[in-house]
C-alpha cells in the first residue's frame, strides 16, 4: 500500500473510533475532573493532526517508535504522576529520571516528542503541555501499531522538577515477580486487571539482553535456565544473548508480530515464551488469579483491546497537575527559566 493510502486509512480508523467512543469515553470515572478530551479544541485545534504527522513519518524509518512512546508514558505517570517529569535533562537544579536505573540506556526517542513539541509552539505558543503530548503521543502509537484508538483526556500541567530517587522506586524491573509487580502497581492505584492488561503493551517493541540474560544461564543463582521459559525460544535467545552480550544485543518482545499492536503477547506466554520474566510470571506463577485474564486476552483480542483503553485513561490520570499548578513548558526538556534552555519563564 502506498504510503499515502496507509496515512489515509489510519486516519480514517482513528476518526471512526473517536466518533464511536466520545460517548464512552465521557461516561468514566476520572479521577480529575478539569481533564478533557475537548481541551484544545479552542486553542490548538490541529494539535492532534500534529502530533500524529510527526509520529507517522517517524514510523516510516522507525518501527520501534510505537512501543518507546507508550513507555515514555508509562514511565512518567509512574514517577510522580502524568507531569512530563521523564522528559527534563539533567540541569544544576534537577537530577534527570532518565539516568534512573529502569530508564537507562532504555527510554529512547524522547527527541520525537521534542520535535512535537517544537511543532506545536509553532501555532500554538504556550498553551500545549508536554505531558499531554506525551498522553496523546501513546494513543497514536497504538493506533499506529494496530492497536486501540481512543479519545485522550487532556489538561495536564507540566511538573516542575523531577525525582530519580522515585523512578528506581517506583518503575517494576524486568525480574520482579508477581507479588512486586501487584505492589508497584496498586501504589499507583491501578489493579491485577490494569497490570496484566497495560503489560499487553510488550506485544511490540525490542529489550536488551541485559534485561532478561539471567534467564537464559543463571536464573536466581541456581546455574540453570528459568524453568519457565520453552526450551526452543531458550535456545534462539541464546544465540541472541551469548553470556558476553553488549548492549547491542536487542531482541522482539513478540516472535510472530514484532511491530504490530495485537493479543499476541498473551498468547506467547501461554507458549512459555514471554521475554521477560516480569512477564511470563503473569502465566507462569501458580494458581495465580492473573492466569484467566492471560487467557480470556488471547482468545479474544476485543476485550484486551476495550480494557486496555480504560486502563490507559485510568494511568494517564495518575497523579495529574491541572488549573494553575505546574507550568506549561515551552520546551519538554527544561523547565521555563532554566538558563539551559533558553527560555524565558511565562
Amino acid at each position: 500500500m502506498p504510503m499515502g493510502s496507509m496515512r489515509e486509512v489510519v486516519i480514517i480508523a482513528l476518526s471512526l473510533c473517536s466518533a464511536v467512543l466520545a460517548l464512552w469515553c465521557a461516561t468514566l470515572t476520572v479521577s480529575n475532573a478539569e481533564l478533557s478530551t475537548t481541551f484544545y479544541s479552542e486553542t490548538c485545534p490541529n494539535l492532534n493532526d500534529i502530533v500524529f504527522d510527526n509520529i507517522f513519518q517517524t514510523s516510516l524509518s522507525d518501527p520501534r517508535i510505537g512501543a518507546s512512546l507508550i513507555r515514555l508514558h508509562f514511565h512518567d505517570c509512574f514517577v510522580q504522576g502524568c507531569d512530563g517529569s521523564v522528559l527534563l535533562n539533567n540541569t544544576a537544579t534537577i537530577e534527570s529520571e532518565q539516568d534512573a536505573l529502569p530508564n537507562m540506556n532504555s527510554l529512547r526517542r524522547l527527541d520525537v516528542i521534542n520535535n512535537i513539541k517544537t511543532a506545536v509552539e509553532a501555532v500554538c505558543p504556550a498553551t500545549v503541555s508536554c505531558a499531554d503530548i506525551l498522553a496523546i503521543s501513546a494513543q497514536v502509537a497504538s493506533a499506529l501499531g494496530g492497536g486501540p484508538s481512543w479519545p485522550v483526556p487532556l489538561g495536564r500541567r507540566d511538573g516542575l522538577t523531577a525525582n530519580r530517587t522515585l523512578a528506581n522506586q517506583n518503575l517494576p524491573a524486568p525480574f520482579f515477580n508477581l507479588d512486586q509487580l501487584k505492589a508497584v502497581f496498586a501504589a499507583q492505584g491501578l489493579n491485577t486487571l490494569d497490570l496484566v492488561t497495560l503489560s499487553g503493551a510488550h506485544t511490540f517493541g525490542r529489550a536488551h539482553c541485559s534485561l532478561f540474560i539471567n534467564r537464559l544461564y543463571n536464573f536466581s543463582g541456581t546455574g540453570n535456565p528459568d524453568p519457565t521459559l520453552d526450551t526452543t525460544y531458550l535456545e534462539l535467545l541464546r544465540e541472541i544473548c551469548p553470556e558476553n552480550a553488549t548492549e547491542n544485543n536487542i531482541t522482539n518482545f513478540d516472535l510472530t508480530t514484532p511491530d504490530q499492536f495485537d493479543n499476541k503477547y498473551y498468547s506467547n506466554l501461554q507458549s512459555q515464551k514471554g521475554l521477560l520474566q516480569s512477564d511470563q510470571e503473569l502465566f507462569s506463577t501458580p494458581d495465580a488469579d492473573t492466569i484467566d485474564i492471560v487467557n480470556s486476552y488471547s482468545s479474544d483480542q476485543d476485550l484486551f483491546f476495550n480494557n486496555f483503553i480504560e486502563s490507559m485513561i485510568k494511568m494517564g490520570n495518575i497523579g495529574v497537575l491541572t488549573g494553575d499548578e505546574g507550568e506549561i513548558r515551552l520546551q519538554c526538556n527544561f523547565v521555563n527559566g532554566d538558563s539551559s534552555s533558553g527560555f524565558s519563564s511565562i
